[in-house]
């Protein structure tokens, strides 16, 4: 992905500019005055090399087998340098996805994914001692079917030797701080099942690999763990903190994902690859590149091994400074590299030869060609105590002023759009487990929602890091997938919903707009029928709003019971949004839902003829200095009756109670210094603002408020300035305070960028700390200006302090027992920078690019060219500290697993669409603890019985509180499978990994010795035994890992039982009673 320089050199090298260097650094580094009596001995002893075929020169015997065993032989004794042959496939950044696998439109980027593949492979089966790992199975699926029988026979030999390996096994290489955990397992299951499918054990990826994403999530080391991965290797870390862990040796570390919840069981050994993930300075042997090849021929006037050999020696032994073993790692490829592999092999066939020949001459400097398993392996066998981490590495700087904690919020829209595509692909994933129920099933069509989101999750696609034509191709796709599982959903409600099939079930029709009131459904029929699936395992009430022209309308429940609604007029600032152009409606009708868990009820809304005053909405202006309240049995929100600006909020419950201030703010660009190299300015990856305090809006106080009300909801509106505009609603039975915000088209006729906040602040005491989930589970403690891990320098007092909040973030008074939070409904920047408040980055739009890749601005200019507007919303909460844990951890299931509506426009009359259709199902037939979430509940794609009422169904139990939470409600939870669907049987259950590849029993992982960070005097240390890491299975010897996950959680009467942020995976065979 993104090939920002790492220093001046390496941008230089990129570039062709970088000479070769004399000074060879380092205990037994060769300096330019010992060059010239080795260049004369090379030159005689040159000539045996030309008799002797490359492939036979490096002497290591071949093998037979996958996993650690297949790896290549070192010298023990020496430094053992593992060559990494990879190459870095970006899933769309500036080309489509489409356009990388093709090679289509070189002219941005020399990058086509098939060539390199078909490259590879062919050098591969020439010479068995050579390694390739590859990642990305979004690119390596398409190009697998394209392949005759035979090539895929030869590359599943590749496979089972050990030659091919696949490393990370994820859709896509997935951003760290802007996805969602569901997403996250999603993607890397989706590859996982591709790679059994096609590869079978030796498909099993034993190492992560995100060398290319912008910093590092502990929940992201913590579900590797719970994948069975035995390591993890990243590129980018803060040059603070590389810094100072090359000084200390400590680039490789024991990362404990959960050590408060889960233990030991989510601890993974993390390594810091040197060169971001680049060969050594000079050493790029890439069509892409300008490096030197090894010119190994003595007669010829640029004959350079000697240079060549050298300069490998000292680049070894200056990365060997940095690393506690004497086992190191090169990666050598990058960017879309080897699509002309035989440039690489070749050279790297003389560089090992050249390089291992210097042992005649005493080094101790050995290559060998490798893998990051096998380089693993080797730091296992070496039996050294390792260093722990527990905090998490963001924010990510790459220089003084150069924090990339700007991609934390840009392309706001289609971070939403992400997040609101996996709520759509969960929902649809249970239609298609009720169809299969039923005998039909749609496999290849919810694979393609499956595939574009998977391709979404990559680190420059819901990042918002890519150019924007790209941005729309990742936006298209999933539209596309999306409408294919509406019509899955379709098909399911014509097989759950008639009672008989003497008439057929109208169509449903599904609206996309409904955030920006606008519903071709609801504005065209005067009477329609709205059914609501709950995606959740449990009861839940919510409100709805859907646009309408009526001024009055009626709503029946599912029994035929009148629901009671309100008309809220919708708002000029609404109407204005472009992509609003053709909606007719006036008003939006809201009222409030019951839905069953994992089911659905209809709702009957008709015309109402006769106006009725209950449903109104009143309005008025503030226009005196009398403060306006807005209550109700849970909360109480008082708005400064002179500025019109949120004053107070208190909980009428607890009793607490805090002035809370809430305004939209804005950060003006820095430009940066294109004169000055790494001095860059705002951009697409790097936040880096003009002021370390936001400017208020043309107005520092809202230019108009009014206040409305009605029976079931009570509005403040707010405009701030003609592109901005908040909602802030209470609704009548709700424990949360509701912010909507609208802004966009952001002006730069000014020529100036602007990073737009939504601000809370109240009279907390929060002494320089706040909270921020990670990935949408577990919390970390933030402070202001510190790193846990190194004495922090920072340069850039707001970016500096910015954290991805991927769906909550909030303050605590621990003196006062009061903590303010704020939920949101898509990934966004965030931080606490004065005490007492909390802001959110909401939109950002630039008018120059921060220099690091993408080459053009940020500048999402929307529907009409004049800016894109965004909407988005904002959930608070006031309460108790001990109180808050259940209201948020209950919110944010809520918010990313939303109810999903549909309509038809039916003319029939309730009672008769009684008669032949239900109005109300669940699925659910027993029921869920509330501290127990349903994740995934799947229909897999293989039949394990030709009796089509016996499935197969991939289902994932999740506990959703941290320990100490809530609490009763962080205790262990038990799950009853056997009467878990209504009308089906569990009749077994099969206990998986979290990425549903293998079974728990057969997981083994790698031991590492290591001081726990909670206590040093407890070693935490399974002995190393050689002989217990190999088993045979199925007649081939595999690998296998130590370290068992503990898989005494399924009783013998199917009953599971979860502890704290636990998540359990099982394939469940049912059967219809």
């Amino acid at each position: 992905m993104t090939k920002y320089p790492r220093s001046e050199e390496n941008r230089k090298r990129r570039r062709g500019e970088t000479r070769l260097r004399g000074d060879f650094l380092g205990a037994g580094g060769l300096d330019q005055s010992g060059l010239r009596p080795i260049i004369i001995k090379m030159r005689r002893e040159i000539q045996t090399f030309f008799v002797v075929v490359l492939t036979a020169i490096i002497n290591i015997p071949t093998t037979q087998q996958c996993g650690y065993q297949s790896c290549n032989p070192v010298k023990e004794g020496m430094i053992n340098v593992h060559l990494v042959p990879h190459t870095h496939n970006d899933v769309g950044w500036l080309k489509t996805v489409d356009q990388y696998f093709y090679g289509d439109k070189n002219y941005i980027q020399v990058a086509g994914v098939q060539y390199i593949l078909d490259s590879v492979v062919q050098e591969l089966m020439k010479d068995p001692n050579k390694r390739f790992i590859y990642v990305e199975i979004g690119f390596f699926s398409r190009w697998w079917k394209e392949q005759s029988q035979q090539m895929k026979l030869s590359v599943k030999k590749l496979v089972d030797e050990g030659r091919l390996e696949f490393i990370l096994g994820g859709w896509s290489m997935d951003d760290e701080a802007t996805t969602h955990y569901n997403a996250m397992i999603d993607e890397h299951t989706l590859g996982f099942q591709f790679l059994q499918e096609n590869f079978g054990e030796c498909g099993r990826p034993r190492v992560a690999w995100q060398i290319d994403p912008f910093g590092h999530s502990r929940e992201h080391a913590s579900l590797f763990a719970r994948m069975g991965f035995d390591g993890l290797f990243f590129g980018r870390l803060d040059y603070q903190d590389k810094a100072e862990r090359m000084k200390t040796k400590t680039m490789e570390m024991i990362w404990q994902g959960s050590p408060k919840n889960l233990g030991s069981q989510s601890d993974l050994f993390t390594g810091v690859l040197y060169n971001l993930y680049n060969p050594p300075g000079g050493f790029c042997f890439d069509v892409t590149c300008h490096d030197d090849p090894i010119m190994d021929d003595p007669n010829l006037h640029d004959y350079n091994v000697p240079q060549r050999v050298a300069e490998f020696i000292n680049a070894t032994r200056t990365q060997a400074e940095s690393y506690a073993t004497k086992h190191l790692i090169m990666t050598m490829g990058s960017d879309f590299n080897y699509q002309i592999a035989n440039m690489w092999y070749k050279n790297l066939d003389k560089l090992i030869h050249y390089v291992n020949k210097e042992q005649e001459r005493g080094s101790d400097i050995n290559l060998l060609y490798s893998t990051p398993s096998c380089y693993l392996y080797q730091l296992n066998k070496a039996n050294l105590t390792w260093p722990t981490k527990q905090d998490d590495f963001f924010p990510y700087a790459i220089m003084p002023h150069g924090f990339l904690t700007g991609y934390y919020t840009s392309r706001p829209a289609l971070k939403r759009y992400v997040r609101h595509s996996n709520n759509f692909l969960q929902a649809c994933k249970h239609f298609d487990v009720f169809s299969s129920f039923l005998g039909r099933s749609n496999y290849s069509g919810i694979q393609m929602l499956k595939e574009a989101m998977g391709v979404a999750q990559h680190h420059d696609a819901v990042s918002g890091t890519e150019k924007q034509a790209v941005a729309d191709d990742y936006a298209l796709r999933l539209f596309v997938g999306t409408n294919s599982c509406q019509n899955i959903i379709n098909d399911a409600y014509k097989l759950l919903v008639p009672i008989d099939q003497s008439v057929p079930l109208p169509e449903q029709q599904f609206c996309n707009l409904l955030n920006i009131s606008k519903c071709s459904a609801t504005e065209e029929n005067k009477q329609l029928t709205v059914t609501i699936y709950n995606p959740l395992a449990r009861n839940i009430s919510r409100y709805i709003s859907i646009p309408t022209t009526s001024k009055s309308c009626i709503v029946t429940d599912p029994f035929g019971r009148v629901v009671t609604s309100q008309i809220v007029p919708i708002s000029m600032e609404t109407k204005r949004i472009p992509e609003r152009k053709g909606s007719i409606a006036e008003n939006n009708i809201v009222f409030q839902v019951l839905l069953p868990p994992l089911g659905y009820s209809t709702y009957f809304v008709r015309t109402n003829t006769v106006k009725d005053k209950q449903q109104e909405t009143k309005q008025q202006y503030f226009t005196s200095d009398q403060d306006v309240t807005m209550n109700n049995t849970y909360i109480s929100v008082t708005f400064d009756g002179v500025t019109g600006n949120m004053k107070m909020i208190k909980n009428l419950q607890s009793g607490v109670s805090s002035q809370v201030d809430h305004r939209i703010q804005y950060y003006t660009s820095h430009f940066g210094n294109r004169t000055v190299p790494m001095f860059e300015g705002s951009g697409a990856y790097i936040f880096r603002p003009n002021q370390s305090v936001p400017l208020d809006l043309e107005h520092m106080f809202p230019v108009q408020t009014k206040y409305l009300h009605g029976n079931l909801v009570q509005e403040v509106h707010q405009q701030f300035s003609p592109w901005v505009s908040t909602v802030t609603r209470l609704y009548n039975d709700a424990q949360y305070l509701e912010t909507e915000w609208t802004v966009g088209p952001i002006p730069t006729e000014d020529g100036i960028g602007k990073e737009v906040i939504s601000k809370y602040c109240s009279d907390l005491k929060t002494e320089s700390t706040f909270y921020t989930d990670a990935n949408g589970r577990e919390i970390l403690l933030r402070a202001r200006n510190y790193r846990p891990t190194w004495d922090f320098n920072n340069t850039e007092p707001v970016a500096g302090n910015y954290f991805p909040v991927s769906s909550r973030i909030y303050l605590q008074d621990t003196k006062r027992n009061i903590q303010l939070t704020v939920l949101t409904d898509r990934s966004q920047g965030g931080s606490s920078i004065q005490d007492g408040c909390v802001e959110l980055m909401v939109h950002r739009r630039l008018v120059v690019d921060d220099n690091l890749g993408v080459g053009e601005a940020l500048n999402e200019t929307g529907a009409d060219g004049q800016g894109l507007v965004v909407r988005g919303k904002h959930y608070l909460f006031l309460d108790t500290i001990d109180r808050s844990a259940q209201l948020h951890r209950d919110m944010a299931l809520k918010l990313y697993m939303e109810p999903v509506l549909s309509f038809t426009n039916s003319q029939m009359k309730q009672s008769e669409w009684s008669k032949h259709f239900r109005t109300q199902w669940s699925a659910l037939g027993t029921k869920i603890p509330r501290n127990v979430h349903i994740l995934t509940l799947e229909h897999l794609k293989q039949q394990i019985s030709s009796d089509t009422f016996q499935q197969q169904i991939l289902l994932r139990l999740e506990h959703i509180y941290e320990k100490g939470e809530g609490g009763q409600l962080s205790n262990p939870a038990k799950v009853e499978l056997r009467d878990l669907l209504r009308g089906y049987e569990v009749l077994s259950a099969t206990e998986l990994t979290l990425g549903a590849n293998f079974k728990t029993s057969d997981l083994n992982r790698l031991p590492w010795k290591y001081k726990s960070d909670s206590d040093e005097n407890n070693l935490k240390f399974i002995p190393y035994d050689e002989n217990n890491l190999f088993k045979i299975l199925k007649g081939k010897t595999i690998l296998n890992r130590l370290l068992k996950v503990d898989d005494n959680h399924l009783s013998d009467n199917l009953v599971v039982t979860l502890n704290p942020m636990e998540i359990k995976t099982f394939h469940i065979t049912v059967k219809k009673t």
